[in-house]
C-alpha cells in the first residue's frame, strides 16, 4: 500500500513551489532551480554532451550546445521528443532509441553500451536521468573531460545525504547498490554542488582537472 507519511505541510509547500516553478519555466529541464541556474551559467555553445533519459532537457540542450547524444528507452517518449526535434529542425542531436529488455544485465544492455561508444574525455557534460543510472554513471566517468560536468538527477534516492526529500538514503546508510557504492567512491574526489527543492535533488559534479583535488560534499544547497 502506498504511504503518504511524507506528505507533511513542509513537503506540500515544496510541491506547490515546484509546480509553480515548472509552470513559469516550462522550457527548462526538469531539474532543481539551482541546478538549472548552474547549467545556464556553465554551458557554452561549443560544448559537447550526452544524456541518458530524454525530455525537456533534450530540446533545451539542442538550443544551447554544439552537439548532444541522447539515449531513450521509452518508445512513446522517444517518438514525442523525436517529433519535437524534427519540428525545430535540429541536426545537432543524435537521438537514439534503446529499449529495456526483460532480465538484461544493465552493464551489458544496449542502453548503457552507448556510453562506452563515446570517446574518452570528449564530453563537456553528461546528464543521467533515465534507467540504469548507476551503470550509466560508471560508464560515463571516463568520457567526461577534465573540468566537465556530471549531472545526476534524483541523486538522493541512490547516495546517502542529509536531504529532506522523501525516500532519501539516510546519511548513515550505504549507497543503494554495490555499483552505486563504486560510484560513490570514485566521485569523492570530484567537487559537488548538491541541490534540492524539497521534492527531489539534483547533484552536479565537476571532474577534477590534472593535479586538482575535490571533496564529495564540498557544497550543499537548497532551493
Amino acid at each position: 500500500m502506498r504511504s503518504f507519511a511524507h506528505w507533511t505541510p513542509r513537503y506540500l509547500f515544496d510541491r506547490m513551489l515546484e509546480k509553480l516553478y515548472r509552470h513559469r519555466h516550462a522550457d527548462l529541464p526538469w531539474l532543481t532551480p539551482l541546478a538549472n541556474q548552474i547549467l545556464i551559467a556553465n554551458l557554452r555553445d561549443t560544448d559537447h554532451g550526452a544524456e541518458f533519459g530524454s525530455g525537456k532537457s533534450t530540446i533545451w540542450f539542442s538550443k544551447r550546445v554544439a552537439s548532444l547524444v541522447s539515449i531513450e528507452h521509452n518508445p512513446l517518449w522517444y517518438e514525442k521528443v523525436k517529433r519535437e526535434l524534427e519540428l525545430l529542425g535540429k541536426s545537432n542531436v543524435t537521438y537514439l532509441f534503446r529499449p529495456q529488455k526483460p532480465g538484461e544485465n544493465p552493464l551489458q544492455s544496449d542502453y548503457v553500451r552507448e556510453a562506452y561508444k563515446i570517446a574518452d574525455s570528449s564530453l563537456d557534460f553528461a546528464l543521467v536521468d533515465g534507467i540504469y543510472r548507476d551503470a550509466c554513471v560508471c560508464a560515463l566517468l571516463n568520457k567526461i573531460a577534465p573540468g566537465g560536468l556530471l549531472i545526476i538527477d534524483n541523486i538522493n534516492l541512490y547516495l546517502p545525504s542529509t536531504s529532506r526529500c522523501p525516500n532519501s538514503v539516510h546519511p548513515d546508510k550505504p549507497p543503494v547498490t554495490p555499483l552505486w557504492g563504486q560510484v560513490y567512491d570514485r566521485l569523492k574526489q570530484w567537487r559537488c554542488i548538491w541541490t534540492s527543492n524539497g521534492v527531489s535533488d539534483t547533484a552536479i559534479f565537476f571532474k577534477p582537472c590534472q593535479n586538482s583535488s575535490g571533496n564529495y560534499f564540498s557544497q550543499m544547497a537548497s532551493k
